[in-house]
């Protein structure tokens, strides 16, 4: 077993990239993420890799989509009104099938918001956050172990399907430290494959070009629909969520990042109290684990969304479930972060009381 080591979150999402083969960085400074370009900035160097600190967040974010273009594993991170910025060359990146990888690290919103974590950022992440039809792929993780570690899966799903991808990931798993290991085996880059887009050295190969668009007549219709079979592929194959306590539950939280932390210690919280409570964390925000909400609802009838934001996540299991059981939902906006008590009183409320009922006396 490798040796562990008691890492920050934000510098366990660096060094997981570099070990994934990311040889080039472009980013700006913005709490609570500022450790990754940070990190980068000096660790790159050391592996022959390019750090850059851009004069913007567009500006990061178009040199990204330049040495995708190239092939390299490349990343940009940053916190979400940064992320903001990003959307328009993100949107580009997509319409180039380009393979990048991005961090962000939520921060309290809307606006400049805090700096204080929050999940406000769902929608603009799973929902193709630019201009036009797209996707990312997005990994959610609940602590330092997984920001070192989904790196790995994250370049992995982007090159094979040619898909931006992303760590969706909240300012307390950014900021906190804990023991780390990489399960991962280092990427060698020189074993690479050059990808037969990329641009580069001609050395006899046919002429490519890179680009987000064509103006030919129908053309994008049929970009979009080449695009959306990948989609398809993706949420039939990458579909990632961990369980706990499931079997006999009466009640399934659903949440992830710090609020799915904060739901297991509930959880077991309830089971102490006799309320029989399982959780279901979504590791892949998109593709989401629709089918299996579908699953659990033939025998689980209320279903407990926990977020901390006003609500986004929530709508993604009102559209799974489609009516087949009660969904609830325990929200704290603004950067506001649930105890464990909070949530096992709301469960407390929730298995007493039909959905009607509980919004009746909210």
């Amino acid at each position: 077993m490798a040796e562990k080591k008691l890492t920050k979150g934000n510098e366990a999402l660096a060094e997981g990239a570099i070990r994934a083969g990311c040889r080039f960085f472009a980013g700006y400074p913005i709490t609570p993420q500022n450790e990754v370009p940070e990190y980068m900035s000096w660790r790159l160097p050391q592996v022959g890799g390019a750090f850059v600190q851009s004069e913007s967040e567009v500006s990061a974010i178009n040199m990204v989509y330049g040495a995708a273009a190239t092939g390299v594993r490349c990343m940009t991170s940053s916190s979400s009104p940064g992320m903001s910025l990003k959307q328009e060359g993100i949107s580009y990146c997509a319409g180039a099938d380009l393979p990048v990888f991005l961090g962000n690290v939520m921060r309290g919103g809307p606006g400049l918001g805090n700096i204080a974590g929050a999940q406000g950022d769902y929608w603009q992440a799973t929902r193709g956050g630019g201009h036009g039809d797209y996707r990312v792929f997005v990994m959610a993780p609940n602590g330092v172990n997984e920001m070192a570690n989904f790196p790995h899966k994250c370049y992995e799903v982007a090159f094979k399907y040619r898909i931006p991808s992303m760590v969706l990931a909240d300012g307390i798993i950014g900021q906190m430290m804990e023991p780390v290991e990489f399960t991962n085996p280092e990427v060698d880059v020189t074993k690479l494959p050059v990808p037969e887009w990329a641009i580069g050295v001609n050395n006899g190969r046919a002429k490519r070009i890179v680009k987000s668009y064509d103006l030919r007549d129908g053309f994008l219709e049929i970009m979009v629909n080449e695009r959306v079979k990948r989609y398809n592929l993706i949420e039939q194959n990458e579909v990632m969520y961990e369980e706990k306590m499931i079997e006999d539950a009466d009640i399934v939280i659903v949440a992830y990042g710090t609020a799915a932390r904060i739901s297991v210690a509930a959880m077991k919280l309830a089971r102490e109290k006799g309320l029989k409570v399982g959780l279901l964390r979504p590791i892949t925000l998109w593709p989401f684990p629709k089918a299996r909400l579908v699953e659990l609802s033939k025998r689980v009838k209320k279903f407990l969304v926990v977020e901390m934001s006003l609500g986004q996540m929530v709508e993604d299991v009102q559209l799974s479930l489609n009516g087949r059981s009660d969904v609830y939902l325990h929200a704290r906006p603004g950067a506001g972060v649930m105890t464990a008590d909070e949530v096992y009183k709301t469960m407390e409320n929730i298995s007493k009381k039909g959905a009607k009922e509980y919004a009746a006396a909210k």
